[in-house]
């Protein structure tokens, strides 16, 4: 006498259209969106069918904790692969000798580094919040925050540049343990020399995150970090193409088992197999010839679009940009993020509001619009595209300006105008 399955009908042969309706409509709904709007957030790329794949592959099954060779778990030998080649591509992409390719996200590769290298308590120096910096470099509201002393560097108020003078003289008088170049809303490139001579002044190890610019560095679109940088993190998303989670670099074989113990078993359990796979796959692509590329028209596009807003009277913190992202102000329009993003969406341009240096403006509102362009990138649009896309980014905020109750009417065109855009560069079938 058999005993009855304990497994649904379809367990094995069912997708998820026949299993949870709710969960597929949602996700055929986000299909549609896509399809009909222009993504402009700066943390967004469109990944490749092959990396989409693997993250829906039976590696989503496996459970290893520990490093290739040394698991705490058996079964692990095509997984050991998979990882091994993540790593190794890794370092060829970016010119080092180490890789650590388990972190779930940026902020999990940057709270690592802080583990390996810093106690509670200890100092470190990093970029303001409001300057462009990021949550997880010392952020009040971050837990890096609250175990360590933030010193803060930010940018100038009249131009939105970093002084790197005063951050050597910040490290040279605060003797930090780690000092943090890199943001999240930074639109110009960094000066790694300049933040090396800051670490040594202050006898810290240097944090280069990348994270926004990591895709221009492996196309040879932006300076490399190393061998200025101590350490180097990025996410694997964003301008990399990849799947969500993120790296650790380095070269030095003393900071190896410090680095790995901080990542597991100080700070994560098992790694998201099915994601190191799809990193390794995206390391892959970006080792290709077309990525370089890519890299460089990122680089144009971003340049045309920032161009071309300031056509149109609107002033970037910084005055450009030299990476996939720009940072608006928006009060010489008198304007502020929250409704110029609401209305852009109802337009079809999708962004997000972001703090100015600075700023005064509630953290629910912000003075400016952050637009990155990587996701458009890869879906096809040119030069052209980013600047038809610059007028009619003002052709909404303009009329927001005019009408703030009701800007319906340039909304209403704008969104027009967006989907025949769109309809030109399809992009999953």
């Amino acid at each position: 006498m058999h005993e009855a399955s304990l497994l649904p009908p379809g367990y094995f042969t069912a997708g998820v259209e026949q299993t949870d309706p709710v969960i597929a409509q949602a996700i055929d709904r986000e299909k549609a969106r896509t399809r009909g709007v222009i993504e402009l957030i700066a943390s967004e790329n469109i990944v490749s069918r092959a990396v989409l794949d693997v993250q829906g592959s039976i590696l989503t099954n496996k459970t290893v904790e520990g490093y290739p060779g040394k698991r705490y778990h058996a079964g692990a030998v095509n997984v050991d692969v998979v990882e091994r080649t993540a790593i190794e591509r890794a370092c060829r992409l970016f010119g080092c000798r180490f890789a650590n390719v388990q972190p779930h996200s940026g902020s999990q590769a940057n709270h690592a580094v802080l583990h390996a290298l810093a106690e509670p308590g200890d100092t470190i120096l990093s970029m303001d919040l409001n300057a462009g910096g990021h949550l997880s470099h010392g952020a009040s509201a971050n837990f890096s925050g609250k175990w360590f002393k933030v010193v803060n560097y930010g940018v100038g108020a009249g131009d939105g540049l970093i002084d790197y003078d005063q951050v050597v003289d910040l490290a040279r008088k605060h003797k930090p343990k780690v000092v943090i170049a890199g943001g999240s809303a930074y639109p110009r490139a960094l000066d790694f020399a300049a933040f090396r001579r800051a670490a040594d002044a202050g006898g810290a190890k240097l944090l280069v995150d990348m994270a926004h610019f990591a895709g221009l560095v492996a196309g040879g679109a932006h300076e490399q970090p190393f061998p200025h940088a101590d350490i180097v993190t990025t996410t694997t998303y964003k301008s990399l193409r990849g799947p969500r989670g993120a790296l650790i670099l380095w070269n030095d074989e003393g900071l190896r088992k410090r680095i790995d113990n901080a990542v597991f078993p100080g700070l994560q359990g098992t790694p998201s197999l099915q994601i190191v796979a799809a990193k390794a796959v995206a390391l892959g692509e970006a080792l290709r010839p077309e990525f370089a590329d890519y890299a460089a028209a990122v680089l144009a596009h971003a340049r045309a679009l920032a161009g071309r807003l300031q056509r149109h009277g609107f002033d970037l913190v910084g005055g450009g940009t030299d990476t996939p992202l720009m940072l608006v102000d928006l009060r010489a329009k008198g304007l502020t993020g929250a409704p110029a993003a609401q209305s852009l969406e109802r337009a079809g341009l999708i962004a997000n509001m972001n703090p100015i240096p600075s700023d005064t403006v509630d953290l629910k509102v912000m003075s400016g619009l952050r637009f990155g362009v990587s996701g458009a990138t890869t879906r096809g649009l040119v030069v052209a595209d980013f600047e038809a896309i610059g007028d009619l980014i003002a052709e909404v905020l303009d009329g927001l300006r005019e009408s703030p109750s009701d800007n319906s009417a340039a909304e209403g065109r704008v969104r027009a105008s967006v989907g025949e855009i769109a309809a030109r560069f399809p992009t999953y079938a």
